[in-house]
């Protein structure tokens, strides 16, 4: 059974790595802003060009376009379901995406919160680096890689570390979540498919914490809750 899924969490909370856990386990589709954006703008179609147009004047693509993005995907019906990774960020966009979902016959089956400790999580992101080749994330302390500056998963040397990954950048990117898309943790809550998991676990724990929960969102009758 197709479940689609939104992934919420403060910057640094997994989510990347829980995402493409599920992509490969369960052939969900993941449906990230940025990349949705990239693949658009040299699609050549007509929303590709819109796209290409917004970005090229340096402005922000709208909230209309990236729905109009995402039905595109949904109406294509590829994979098992649906992961949205990065959006909704608002109020206003979860409106737009509960209105969508409505419109092709789709439903959110549950919202993912991957909730975590603030001063543990600055230090989990000023210590994280990324292989350049596969994706794979280490740490300094709790994941280095076993051979210094080589990736475990490929073998490649090309490790890398975000330019935001620091305190003070963390903090900025903190506010703005608090700010702007926190609100939705209230918003899902009262909609019933609210599922919180522990996001500082380790990684097999979280996966496990986010399997039951979809699981147990699935094997509901339709219309349904599980508490």
């Amino acid at each position: 059974m197709a479940v689609n899924i939104i992934l919420l969490g403060p910057p640094g909370a997994g989510k990347g790595t829980q995402a493409r856990r599920l992509v490969e386990e369960r052939g969900l589709v993941q449906l990230s802003t940025g990349d949705m954006l990239r693949e658009a703008r040299s699609s050549g179609t007509e929303m590709g060009q819109r796209v290409a147009e917004v970005m090229d004047r340096g402005q922000l693509v709208t909230d209309e376009i990236v729905i109009g993005l995402i039905r595109e995907k949904i109406e294509a019906g590829q994979g098992e379901g649906f992961i949205f990774d990065g959006f909704p960020r608002t109020l206003p966009q979860a409106d737009a995406l509960d209105a969508l979902m409505a419109e092709t016959g789709s439903q959110i089956d549950a919202v993912i919160e991957m909730r975590v400790d603030d001063e543990a999580l600055v230090d989990r992101v000023s210590g994280r680096y990324t292989c350049g080749n596969c994706g794979e994330v280490y740490h300094d302390k709790t994941r280095p890689t076993k051979v210094e500056g080589t990736c475990d998963v490929c073998g490649s040397t090309d490790l890398r570390r975000r330019p935001d990954d620091n305190e003070d950048a963390l903090k900025t990117r903190l506010l703005e979540y608090y700010k702007k898309t926190s609100p939705l943790i209230g918003y899902y809550y009262c909609k019933g498919n609210l599922r919180p998991v522990d996001g500082l676990a380790e990684i097999e724990a979280v996966a496990e914490a986010m399997a039951a929960a979809i699981d147990g969102e699935a094997a509901s009758p339709a219309g349904q809750r599980t508490a």
